[in-house]
């Protein structure tokens, strides 16, 4: 009876709440609050975005639909059955851009009904994810003006209302709306029981370092201290440091660094790796590096981050060799994380025909029992090879596949090529039989490239064992071209045996 009666009631009750002219006007988007009549409009719900992306380009359903929704998955009015609805309705294809709707409907619907923090947060981590940032900030209105059932028989506030802001504001703040992250945490200041916390701070003091407003961070930061009272975290130095760095101002950022440290802030690698960023994006490299020398004196390792910002930075600026020494002294005094890559200095040092010097910085890795990327490998070997340094790159290929990496199938036919130009097809053919044992995949490109430099080599028997093994694999399309290869051989064998026989 119950189900009977809402089922009934709910037509009249959306048509009272959706707007019949549905061409009317829509509320201005960039206003920080709109009245109840906007919010139901649902030519503006529309024009945001949609939770379900690739959903988006359907548009919503018209009332009677929800009404129908509604009445067959809302038997009773609850916070706990809203709640319900709500999430089947967020992942609805048709109906996810009437959330809000529903919401407000439901609160209109019975003079007994009222949210809770669970519809209440649910509503607004909804809001913040699809960027329907005028909505959150009459959601948060609301909220204040009709407080959570729980804060009742209490005279504390709602132990879920900081939490529910902290979705807002990060929503404002990576919008860039700092004005209505503002006045949603001065609204928050007002009703909190106690004080912020940092980490609401830190989410302002973030937005406005991101969005290039240095100035209103630090005016923040003082009512952070001076009237709040609100000791600062590692988080919120590390956010000032790098807002410094952003404003090309990293002397300023050395003061912050030090006021931490005197704040009994301990530095985090975050707040060095800002810190040598600053100094390297200013092109004050040896105050970078220093810095990175205190880090290491203060006991603590360096990360993936710390490296790529120190090897990388001076290859950006083709300081190749003095990256290459710093890496080495790195590794020789432990402090490279394993999941560092190389790659850069590697291509940078080949690139200028320093290969001698990638090859060093190489085997100083694999001493130090880190590992290498297959690219990075490639990288030296193809150095190697254009070098004509083919030796070592068969050796490092060979390590390459003692170690279970393969490099693709062009480079290794690139080498594979070089040594039989160089009249060591035997060498090549053995290295391919090795990477092939291992997993390594030649293709019929290979076989040609060693089938010719046994030819041209005159070693007939070496050549039809390859030939035949190419045969086997399917890569000779016709009989015709298996004879041509075979006639090569025979001919080539001949040729190479005619000046001993003549001699005899």
């Amino acid at each position: 009876m119950a189900s009977r009666r809402l089922s009934k009631s709910l037509p009249s009750l959306i048509a009272k709440h959706l707007p019949s002219n549905p061409t009317s006007p829509t509320p201005n988007p960039n206003s920080s609050s709109l009245p109840f009549d906007g919010l139901l409009n649902p030519s503006l719900t529309s024009s945001l975005p949609l939770l379900s992306l690739p959903l988006s380009h359907l548009s919503p359903s018209p009332p009677s639909h929800l009404a129908q929704f509604l009445s067959s998955h809302l038997p009773s009015l609850s916070t706990s059955s809203l709640l319900r609805l709500l999430r089947r309705l967020r992942h609805h294809p048709r109906l996810s851009a009437y959330d809000l709707h529903v919401f407000l409907w439901a609160s209109s619907s019975l003079d007994s009904f009222r949210h809770d923090h669970s519809t209440y947060e649910f509503m607004a981590v909804s809001l913040a994810s699809s960027s329907r940032l005028p909505h959150l900030r009459f959601l948060l209105s609301l909220i204040l003006s009709n407080p959570c059932p729980c804060s009742d028989s209490s005279i504390f506030s709602c132990p879920r209302l900081e939490p529910i802001f902290r979705v807002a504001l990060l929503a404002f703040s990576r919008a860039g709306k700092l004005d209505d992250a503002l006045a949603a945490f001065s609204d928050l200041r007002r009703h909190l029981d106690g004080k912020p916390s940092a980490s609401l701070y830190n989410i302002l003091l973030h937005g406005f370092a991101r969005w290039g407003r240095h100035d209103k961070a630090l005016n923040l930061f003082d009512e952070m201290c001076q009237r709040d009272r609100v000791r600062p975290d590692v988080y919120t130095f590390n956010i000032l440091i790098d807002s410094c760095c952003l404003s090309a101002d990293v002397d300023s950022a050395v003061v912050w660094f030090r006021e931490m440290q005197a704040r009994g802030c301990v530095p985090n690698v975050v707040s060095f790796n800002t810190l040598i960023r600053g100094f390297f994006r200013e092109k004050r490299f040896e105050e970078g590096i220093g810095v990175a020398r205190e880090l290491l004196e203060l006991g603590s390792g360096f990360s993936v981050a710390t490296c790529e910002i120190l090897i990388h930075g001076l290859c950006e600026e083709g300081r190749n060799l003095e990256a290459r020494e710093l890496l080495v002294e790195l590794l020789r005094r432990g402090v490279v994380p394993q999941e560092f890559d190389c790659l850069v200095l590697l291509e940078a040092l080949c690139r200028e025909g320093r290969v001698d010097r990638a090859a060093e910085v190489v085997e100083l890795i694999w001493e130090k029992g880190i590992s290498l990327s297959v690219v990075s490998c490639t990288t030296l070997m193809e150095g190697l090879r254009n070098s004509g340094r083919l030796d070592e790159a068969y050796k490092l290929m060979e390590r390459m596949v003692e170690e279970g990496m393969f490099p693709d199938t062009i480079t290794g036919n690139c080498l594979f090529e070089a040594l039989c130009d160089a009249g060591r097809t035997l060498d090549a053919n053995r290295l391919r039989v090795l990477a092939s044992k291992k997993g390594f995949e030649p293709d019929g490109v290979t076989f040609s490239i060693l089938v010719q430099g046994f030819s041209r080599e005159g070693r007939r028997k070496e050549g039809e064992g390859v030939l035949d093994e190419m045969l086997d694999r399917e890569f000779i399309p016709n009989i015709a071209t298996y004879n041509r290869l075979l006639d090569g051989l025979q001919k080539a064998s001949k040729l190479h045996r005619r000046p001993i026989e003549s001699t005899l």
